[in-house]
């Protein structure tokens, strides 16, 4: 468009000057002295037009990449600063809309409006001025101005892209059920509602451009009108009148232009208006931090402690999580969180790892709140493995060694402890094979493994394990469940587990139920207890003994594995309500007799 812009401003000072050639041929005054001037003049026009309207463009050019690497790291540094609350409240899809079609918007429209604004702005007021010379009378009879809208199309693309992006990232879920043109019309919804506001700004601009040519035309006819009026009266010759037209048709276009670069700066204010915000955004949980080794600490032991913690949700502010939560993990300690679903434990993992502040008490670490610690200095010492392993589209080197310094070596030495060296050697570029985007290329049991290498490189004195072994079938569980028993001695360990086998060998065991700590002590403690533990390990065995019930033939019965004879049997007299609960609490994975 901006080289549309110059071509056409450069094509006007041509004719311009065509038109004063053909005076001064055909004019009372011809003369080749007068022909030769206005060449040459015209030639020296073109030129310099040209060069600056070239540096102009090229300018602008480099501002908008400027502006737009700008804008977006601005962004994306405010996104990575924010609290984990922040994702929780805002979808992946909107985030990156905002990123990438908000940016764009922004940096596009600004470079280019710019541009043609201030090329527009200085012709118009040459243009006032040359004609206010030629003729005041006729510039007051020219003069008049407009308006123009956008900012809701914006967030229409962001909701579309939200869609698409939650859709194609669990597309094998919308597959299983069967959900694609459920999703499709979902998304073609929030396309129907930009269509809609595409359509009002289409009337608006259909209405802006035939009040402009009406009255850019209505105005022509009356300057040529009077003109012709003063020309007759002898107050001005005719070549002045053409001169004047020329610009004033050239004012015309300019305010034309200048309508344009309003309604385009208005559609980069609704863009922007949400991307300043969200840079401008301070995050609701600090990592501001400062302390570190060398500083109030000389070495980390690893102590943790719960001390009447209360917490919820940012997202479910009426729902209380955590209600006066309290319980300790000695340096070097293995303690296992067990409970029902939804009792807060996942809850303690995240305020460990200082994801959310508690809305009230205090989670220490070495006797130290854990928002006092820098905050990489806190995630160099706590390591986490979810259930659910993250990997990046790089390479097995890359994800290992990620947020780290580690060196090649150390990189190895992670993954023989995680019982990862092996698989990861086999591959065709050993650690530099890439993994796949979200690490596609790796089977469950290997995307584990990895995670559990990506903990142990950084050395941590606390590893937190968050069912880490839950969602692996059998094979793959042993390898790594045999990788983390390898790797317990000499670190503090705070678990979350419903496999019995797990949970008895730890130090301690911190039954939570409700947001609150109900029971805590040994397995062997706790299971001559009348208590929920003691509940849940029946449960437990109850489910191993269903499981056989529900897939074992009828006939073989009696050759149920020594592992199954010689667990502890729940009398058979259990009630239907009973085994009905006993199942819904198993769920899906009541087969793999969990807590």
């Amino acid at each position: 468009m901006a080289l549309e812009d110059d071509r056409h401003s450069e094509e006007t000072t041509i004719l311009k000057q065509n038109i004063k050639i053909v005076g001064a041929v055909f004019g009372a005054d011809a003369s080749y002295e007068h022909l030769f001037n206005y060449v040459i003049i015209m030639a020296s026009l073109s030129l310099s037009s040209s060069i600056f309207a070239g540096l102009r463009g090229g300018f602008f050019t480099y501002s908008q990449a400027r502006i737009d690497r700008r804008i977006r790291g601005d962004l994306f540094r405010s996104f990575v600063r924010q609290e984990i609350g922040f994702f929780d409240a805002n979808k992946t899809g909107e985030i990156c809309s905002r990123i990438n079609a908000d940016c764009q918007t922004m940096s596009n429209t600004l470079a280019l409006y710019m541009n043609v604004f201030c090329r527009n702005m200085t012709m118009l007021i040459g243009s006032l001025i040359f004609m206010f010379l030629l003729s005041w009378r006729l510039t007051v009879v020219t003069f008049t101005a407009f308006l123009q809208i956008a900012e809701e199309s914006q967030n229409s693309v962001a909701k579309a892209n939200d869609v698409a992006e939650e859709v194609l990232s669990a597309i094998r879920t919308v597959k299983s059920f069967a959900c694609e043109r459920f999703e499709s019309l979902r998304f073609l919804s929030y396309l129907n509602i930009t269509l809609s506001i595409g359509a009002r700004k289409a009337t608006a601009h259909v209405g802006f451009l035939l009040t402009t040519e009406f009255l850019q035309m209505g105005i022509l006819t009356m300057v040529l009108f009077y003109g012709g009026h003063l020309v007759i009266q002898g107050k001005i010759d005719s070549g002045l009148l053409v001169s004047f037209m020329l610009y004033q048709f050239q004012l015309g276009e300019n305010l034309r232009e200048l309508g344009e670069v309003w309604n385009g700066l208005m559609q980069a204010v609704g863009a922007s208006r949400k991307v300043f915000e969200l840079i401008d955004r301070q995050p609701e949980v600090q990592n501001d931090g400062h302390i570190a080794l060398d500083d109030r600490i000389a070495r980390m032991e690893g102590r943790i402690e719960f001390r009447n913690v209360h917490f919820r949700y940012p997202t479910r502010p009426n729902v209380p999580v955590l209600k006066g939560l309290s319980f300790t993990v000695e340096p070097g300690q293995i303690v296992a969180l067990v409970g029902p679903s939804g009792g807060g434990k996942s809850s303690c993992i995240a305020l460990l790892e200082h994801f959310y502040e508690p809305e009230s008490g205090e989670v220490l670490l070495d006797g130290i709140p854990v928002r006092d610690y820098d905050h990489k200095f806190l995630h160099t010492k706590v390591s986490l493995v979810g259930q659910e392993p993250v990997l990046y589209a790089r390479s097995v080197r890359e994800n290992i060694a990620y947020g780290s310094t580690a060196t090649y070596e150390a990189v190895q030495r992670a993954s023989r402890h995680a019982n990862a060296h092996g698989f990861i050697t086999e591959t065709h570029e050993g650690y530099e094979t890439d993994v796949g985007e979200k690490g596609g290329q790796m089977s469950g049991g290997q995307k584990q493994r990895i995670a559990i290498a990506r903990a142990l490189v950084r050395e941590p004195v606390v590893l937190l394990l968050d069912e880490a072994t839950s969602a692996l079938d059998s094979e793959s569980e042993h390898l790594v469940q045999e990788a983390i028993q390898r790797n317990l001695k000499g670190r503090t360990v705070l678990l979350i587990a419903h496999r019995l086998s797990t949970v008895e060998n730890a130090d301690k065991i911190v039954v939570i139920s409700g947001g609150r700590v109900v029971q805590e002590g040994v397995h062997k403690t706790l299971i001559a207890e009348e208590g929920l533990y003691k509940q849940l390990v029946q449960r437990q065995m109850l489910g191993a003994e269903l499981s056989e019930d529900f897939t074992a033939p009828k006939q073989a019965h009696s050759e149920r594995t020594p592992r199954a004879r010689s667990a502890k049997r729940v009398p058979r007299s259990t009630s239907p309500s009973q085994q009905s609960t006993v199942q819904s609490f198993l769920g899906s994975s009541m087969a793999s007799s969990y807590l």
